[in-house]
């Protein structure tokens, strides 16, 4: 007999789970909705706490079969509590949640964008006020609430501790080999489709996803299922604790992150060891520069992300990055790539300042031309455009994009509105030539959801008149680069270096 343990996300209790809980029990199985404290001083490893001695208090003979499920912030606190017992946990369930990893605090996934403006302007605040019925689409989809429901939800809602969030998640790695389940939630714009793209050639991650023990499930309806779908929701939670679901494919040398592979040009080895300048490591051509012209020019590379803090290599020491550096300094300009900090979705202001310092000393070497500088931006880190289109400088020549997120996708509410490159193109006066020329190397396999962050790009591009060379690459996935080589993907990557360069020279 399956037991479950039900934790719904911030602000509400176990309340919530009321008809999915009768929904379970009548199928035969066990089902404790869980009431996590919530005074004002209560932090996650409270919550912790509060589910150890939920699970403690479960009978070990009579509920061998438990299930963590999770949905929201309350990951965090399932997942703390089945690192503790994981000789208890059966399975933890992941519904329409995020997959936190050791030392992240939950605010990193908080969509509100005025919780975070709130923390910055107290942070010692003790709780968070409970959303009334019109907010709380900031916290996720409301598709499939009716006005009662959401009228409940502020009802069944008292405020959430502000130490929930902040505090970062402890995991020794004791649960890691519990098996898990994620049911998304579609009408947020997150699918198996997108966790597929990741798996390939997102963070790293993702790439545990593709692990048998993992199953996927869909469920077309908001953030909020318990009250939408009840009766759905528990037929998944029954078939996921029965190890049903979908699984995903583990792609070809998933043993090693797809940046790691040797990059797809042939790039020589260069004589002239890399400058590392603090966050920035600069390549510089074999040749003098051309005496008429004065110093190299340069071209920024710019990773995208979200990418764990402690990740090993890190990205400026990746064969790809070292590639297109590489590739760049053999045409006769400095390759350089910035190590930024875009570890969580809200950490792109940090992400911005760390680019923009980058430049700064990039444009200080005196071996670069400071009046000569390309900017070149990779998925995630697209959205970092959006300052350098709303306030282009006159030394930038360029702005390359390749297959970029160009606005935030489903769940991503914690990125500032600052972070819209498209409103800044429409802010933006191109009729006196302010704009840079954009460079945009599009995936014809890109996924839907960054597909349509592309076009909306495209569309106000055009409408603000601004000059865009797009290359598409036809059959190539997002990050095409590091799947197996193609002619296509190669004659793509030489195009786009061919045509930022030429911004350069001009």
């Amino acid at each position: 007999m399956s037991v479950f343990i039900l934790v719904s996300g911030p602000f509400t209790d176990g309340r919530i789970w009321n008809d999915v809980a009768d929904r379970l029990r009548e199928s035969g199985a066990e089902a404790h909705p869980a009431t996590l404290s919530r005074q004002p001083g209560a932090d996650l490893e409270t919550q912790v706490d509060d589910l150890v001695r939920l699970i403690d208090s479960l009978d070990p003979g009579e509920a061998p079969e438990v299930v963590l499920v999770g949905h929201d912030y309350a990951i965090h606190p399932v997942l703390g509590a089945a690192d503790r017992r994981a000789e208890r946990v059966a399975r933890i369930v992941h519904l329409d949640a995020g997959l936190p990893q050791h030392g992240d605090p939950a605010l990193a996934l908080v969509p509100d964008p005025t919780v975070h403006q709130l923390l910055a302007a107290d942070g010692s605040i003790g709780t968070i006020p409970v959303p009334g019925p019109q907010e709380w689409q900031r916290w996720g989809s409301t598709e499939g609430l009716s006005a009662r429901q959401l009228a409940l939800l502020s009802e069944l809602s008292a405020p959430q501790p502000t130490r929930t969030l902040t505090r970062p998640l402890r995991l020794t790695g004791a649960a890691s080999a519990v098996p898990t389940s994620g049911i998304l939630c579609t009408a947020g714009g997150l699918t198996v489709e997108t966790i597929e793209a990741l798996v390939r050639s997102g963070p790293p991650q993702f790439r545990k996803l593709a692990d048998p023990r993992v199953g996927f499930f869909e469920l077309a309806t908001g953030h909020w299922p318990m009250l939408s779908r009840p009766d759905e929701l528990a037929a998944l939670l029954l078939r996921a604790a029965a190890g049903e679901g979908r699984r995903l494919a583990a792609p070809a040398g998933a043993a090693e992150s797809p940046f790691s592979r040797p990059f797809l040009l042939e790039v020589p080895e260069p004589s002239r060891p890399r400058v590392r300048d603090g966050l920035v490591d600069l390549h510089l051509p074999e040749q003098a520069p051309d005496s008429a012209q004065g110093p190299w020019p340069a071209v920024l590379l710019v990773h995208g992300g979200p990418l764990p803090s402690d990740l090993v290599p890190a990205p400026r020491d990746w064969p790809f990055f070292l590639g297109y550096a590489r590739h760049l300094a053999a045409r006769g300009v400095v390759g350089a790539v910035v190590e930024h900090r875009l570890h969580g979705l809200a950490d792109y202001p940090q992400a911005a300042d760390d680019v923009a310092e980058a430049v700064e000393r990039l444009r200080a070497d005196p071996r670069v031309d400071p009046e000569r500088i390309a900017l070149w931006f990779f998925s995630g880190a697209g959205l970092l455009t959006a300052d350098w289109i709303a306030s282009p400088p006159g030394w930038l020549r360029c702005l390359a994009l390749s297959y970029p997120i160009l606005a935030p996708l489903p769940g991503w509410g914690a990125v500032g509105p600052r972070f819209r490159p498209a409103e800044s193109l429409r802010a933006a006066d191109a009729a006196d030539g302010a704009l840079p020329p954009l460079v945009l190397t599009r995936a014809g396999l890109e996924t839907p959801q960054i597909a349509a962050t592309v076009q909306e790009f495209v569309s106000a591009a055009e409408q603000a008149k601004a000059r865009v060379e797009i290359i598409d690459v036809p059959h190539g996935v997002h990050g095409f680069e590091t799947q197996e080589p193609t002619e296509e993907a190669r004659e793509a990557v030489v195009r786009a270096v061919r045509t930022v360069l030429a911004q350069l020279t001009s």
